[in-house]
This record gives C-alpha cells, structure tokens and sequence, in this order.
C-alpha cells in the first residue's frame, strides 16, 4: 500500500511556495495538505489561505480545536486536590523571578494546537496499515527546528532542505512565478516576535497588535484576580521581552533576534511561522 503524503501547511512563505512547487510539479505531489487553525492568526493569514486553495491541485483540511487557543489561554482551572490555580494552555510569555532570571511559560501552544490537530486528522485520513509522509516546509536557515515526528504513524520529510532551499529562495521562486508573497504565519500574540515584528504588526496590522494587546490585558486581569495564595504561577508574564505591558514597549528598542530564533527553533518542530 502507498504512503499518504500530506503537507503540513502553516499558510506562511516556506509551506506556501512548497504548496505551489508541487502544484507546478516541482516537488512530489501530496494527497492533502492540513492547516491547523488555532483561531489567532491575522486576518491575512487567512486571506492568503483562502487564496491558495484555489491554487491547488490537492485538497486543504482545516483543523481546529474546538476551544481556541486564546479561549483556552486565558482560562483559570482550579486543581481538584490543592484548590491552586493555573493556566493549562500556556504560550511562551516570560515572567520575572525573584533570582533574577524571566525563563519562558512551558509552551503547550504549538503541541495542543498544532501538532495534536494534524496528527487527529492524519488519523483520519489513513486507511488500515497505511503510512503518513509529512512534508513540512523548513529551510535550509532553519534546519535546527526539522525534528522527527511524535507518534509511529508519520515520518517527516523535507523537501526545501533536500533540495538547500532557503526562505529567500521561496520568496524569489513566487515572484518569478508571478504569485504574490505570502504574510507571516504566527499567532498575533506570539512572545517570540521580534521588535521588528512587533512594529510591523503595530504600523501595518492594527487590528492585530488591538488583538495582541487585549489577550495580554485579559490574562493580567485573571492573573491579578486570583488570591495570592491560590496562584499556581507566582509572577506576573508578559508577552514581550522587556517584561513591560505590550502597550508601553518601544519596538525601536533592538532585540537579540537570534536568541527568539533559537528559543523558537528549541520547541517548535517545525510548525508554527512556515
């Protein structure tokens, strides 16, 4: 029996142009592609996913949870046995401690509500001793983050790697092609946005950094809402770097960009922002 062949298509510049590279038979055709949705993508994100199906020769799957990540992150439980609170989805945001140090939240984001969904729906999918293929778009400058995959029934494969492509390759194979370029695929309120991200977002993307700094505005209302005693996590996270409200950063300030990239390319696996 053949292998199923599914794209891991997260709608941003890599998975696009691999999307597009097959349907011009560039690279080897795929069954399906999967995006999975975790409801706090810009709206042109799924602008551009809405005009991509129509490019392909292949059928796109949207998955989702059925609460969204940001429903679920800004979500208080209460343990059964300590009566302690906590947040169970969590996103990296960073929170200071007292030696000194602000480590990132435990990041559940990428594997609740990328990884989870897809795999589900591969489930579905396979027919009896069947096989996946993942194909996921990670380039040649982000070979760190091409990690194996979680369960026994899919085996990730990537092309742009085998083939020394980069993103900026991706960019100027679309533009050849005449394709318009795909946005930036990441949650609005992701913590490893760069300033230069942030910025963007704040000048070209208003509804989106509205978006980013409401979710951090909500989270430090049910934070400051739970009694000290019962608070499971004892300092106060931000989204930002800086470890000040998103809404008073300046983004002009530099940031170490290579140390987001590489806190990036240590959890992701490859399927958050390609």
């Amino acid at each position: 029996m053949n292998n199923l062949k599914i794209l891991s298509l997260g709608a941003g510049v890599q998975s696009s142009a691999l999307a597009l590279m097959i349907a011009h038979g560039e690279m080897e055709m795929v069954d399906a592609a999967i995006f999975a949705d975790t409801g706090a993508e810009p709206k042109a994100v799924y602008d551009w996913l809405d005009w991509l199906e129509k490019q392909l020769p292949f059928p796109v799957y949207r998955v989702m949870e059925k609460q969204g990540l940001t429903a679920a992150a800004l979500t208080v439980n209460i343990s059964k046995t300590s009566g302690m609170h906590y947040f169970k989805t969590a996103i990296p945001m960073r929170a200071k401690h007292e030696n000194g140090s602000a480590p990132p939240l435990l990041r559940q984001c990428t594997g609740d509500y990328k990884i989870i969904p897809i795999y589900r729906k591969v489930r579905q999918l396979l027919a009896k001793n069947q096989h996946c293929l993942m194909l996921i778009g990670i380039s040649l400058e982000e070979i760190t983050r091409a990690k194996p995959a979680r369960v026994k029934f899919v085996t990730n494969t990537f092309p742009l790697l085998n083939k020394r492509i980069s993103r900026n390759s991706c960019v100027q194979w679309m533009k050849a092609h005449n394709y318009p370029i795909a946005p930036r695929s990441a949650c609005v309120y992701c913590p490893y946005h760069s300033n230069k991200e942030w910025r963007r977002l704040k000048t070209d993307d208003p509804v989106a950094f509205a978006a980013a700094v409401e979710f951090e505005t909500q989270w430090h209302k049910k934070f400051d809402a739970i009694p000290s005693e019962n608070l499971g996590l004892k300092y106060k996270a931000f989204l930002h770097k800086s470890l000040v409200p998103l809404a008073e950063v300046d983004f002009n300030e530099p940031t170490d960009q290579t140390s987001f990239l590489k806190e990036m390319d240590e959890e992701c696996e490859g399927l958050c922002g390609v």
